[in-house]
């Protein structure tokens, strides 16, 4: 479904050149959930706007059900760290806004967002405003909003990190029931390690800046999986110790880069424009 090769990305800034992923090779499977993992700074979030369109490769390429990635599209959806919702508009009315953007019928499409918040524990919500709902509540609707136009491939951008810990933990396990139901190829960006475990088939780790693919470990754990008591629970805690003890391990010496200034792009939020931005390139 998707297959990078080579992809590499540097950035230019006042103070010279940064590079942020060298040679990534990575091949993901349809209906695959694909968690990317690393130390801040490793460039996980560069390389998920790669794969959305949103930002070029300086080398390398990406394609996705064989067709190479050049913009955004339509079969392609992101959710953000924040939820982005607009404040103006009730629960239904923000899942349909992809509907709106694509310029598709909003009644042909009404249905399957009502089933989606459902799903997602909301049903009784529709006609709500954002602020009327918990931090954890919005990042639902943000993900049935996602999830709306039926997309191949889901991308999100440390999702939960905003949340609290009980928060967190719940949207995980709701994640997985979604993906176990939608059958979406899902990449997912996280710095925690017990969050790509609980929720991957296969783990990539990324190494320091530059990025590159250090090591893809396989989680051979059943789902549905928890961080509580459970039968797998010896399973997922050796997974863990693994990459914990990975990420703790020096790289060998590395090219000196120089460090990025705030004239570079933040990779770790992306806003309420950004979003439409996004939505409005695929549908055009």
């Amino acid at each position: 479904m998707i297959r990078l090769s080579g992809v590499s990305r540097t950035f230019t800034s006042r103070s010279g050149k940064v590079e942020a992923l060298r040679g990534i090779d990575l091949n993901v499977a349809e209906g695959e959930f694909v968690a990317i993992l690393g130390r801040s700074g490793c460039g996980k979030s560069t390389l998920l706007r790669i794969i959305a369109g949103l930002l070029p490769a300086t080398s390398g390429e990406v394609t996705v059900a064989g067709q190479p990635v050049t913009k955004a599209r339509q079969d392609i959806a992101m959710l953000f760290q924040r939820p982005a919702l607009l404040p103006w508009r009730s629960v239904l009315d923000n899942v349909l806004l992809p509907v709106e953007l694509y310029g598709w019928r909003k009644s042909k499409h009404r249905a399957r967002a009502q089933e989606l918040l459902e799903m997602a524990g909301l049903a009784g919500f529709e006609k709500r405003l954002p602020h009327e709902l918990s931090g954890g509540m919005q990042q639902r609707v943000s993900l049935c909003r996602s999830l709306v136009s039926n997309p191949r491939v889901l991308l999100m951008d440390e999702p939960f990190s905003a949340l609290d810990a009980l928060t967190r933990q719940e949207l995980s396990v709701e994640l997985q029931r979604v993906h176990m139901e939608n059958s979406a190829t899902i990449v997912f960006v996280t710095h925690s390690i017990d969050e790509a475990v609980l929720l991957a088939d296969r783990v990539v780790v990324l190494s320091p800046r530059p990025g590159r693919l250090r090591k893809v470990i396989d989680i051979d754990v059943p789902r549905p999986r928890t961080l509580g008591r459970n039968d797998h629970l010896d399973q997922v805690a050796r997974y863990s110790a693994d990459l914990h003890e990975l990420l703790m391990e020096r790289d060998a010496p590395m090219d000196v880069q120089p460090e990025p200034d705030a004239g570079l792009p933040d990779e770790a939020v992306a806003d309420r424009d950004e979003q439409l931005a996004t939505a409005g390139k695929a549908g055009r």
